[in-house]
């Protein structure tokens, strides 16, 4: 895919084509917003990515694309609503920047399907860990490292108290998370970027 210039007479702009990590917040969870990974890679190669593939029904897609992650996200939530008549948070992750992340997990020591990365819109606060404490049961710890936020579900997910909705209101945007386990299958799928 080749570099794409603007029309004469618009801010000169490029953008070099890149491989990307986009996710999904909330799909085919408990028969809800089912988008099928089919449609979803299909949907992606219309808006012109190229080497499209999806890591189980979560809504995790990689793909090779141009434009800025942000824009990239817009684009996708407009087409998936368009397309399947509902409202689906994305967040965009550059390939390479998704892949460093990964190599610097403060918990990477830590059982990995236990163990999410967390990536949102707006910039995770540096006291996001300080501010979610009061709802850490025994052994859960939050971490942010470079604009990334990382948390240790030591007794699993599903009796936590340090729920989407108490990290979406921390961070004051919708947070999307990945466990390690997802996140290192998704890198995977990256494998040979240069990005």
């Amino acid at each position: 895919m080749a570099a794409k210039k603007a029309k004469a007479g618009a801010v000169t702009a490029v953008t070099a084509a890149r491989r990307v990590v986009a996710l999904l917040r909330g799909v085919n969870v408990g028969g809800n917003k089912k988008v099928p990974m089919a449609d979803l890679r299909a949907l992606a190669a219309k808006l012109g990515f190229c080497d499209v593939a999806t890591y189980v029904q979560s809504g995790n897609l990689v793909g090779t694309v141009d434009g800025e992650v942000d824009a990239v996200a817009t684009q996708l939530e407009r087409a998936i609503a368009a397309k399947f008549g509902f409202e689906v948070p994305v967040v965009v992750r550059a390939g390479g920047d998704f892949v460093r992340d990964l190599a610097a997990c403060p918990f990477a020591a830590n059982e990995p399907k236990r163990v999410h990365v967390g990536y949102c819109r707006t910039p995770v606060p540096a006291s996001l860990a300080k501010d979610v404490a009061v709802y850490c049961k025994a052994g859960e710890r939050i971490a942010v490292c470079d604009g990334v936020l990382w948390a240790d579900y030591a007794g699993g997910v599903a009796d936590s108290k340090l729920t989407s909705a108490v990290l979406d209101r921390a961070v004051g945007g919708i947070v999307t998370l990945r466990n390690l386990n997802s996140a290192r299958a998704i890198a995977a799928l990256l494998a040979g970027s240069t990005d």
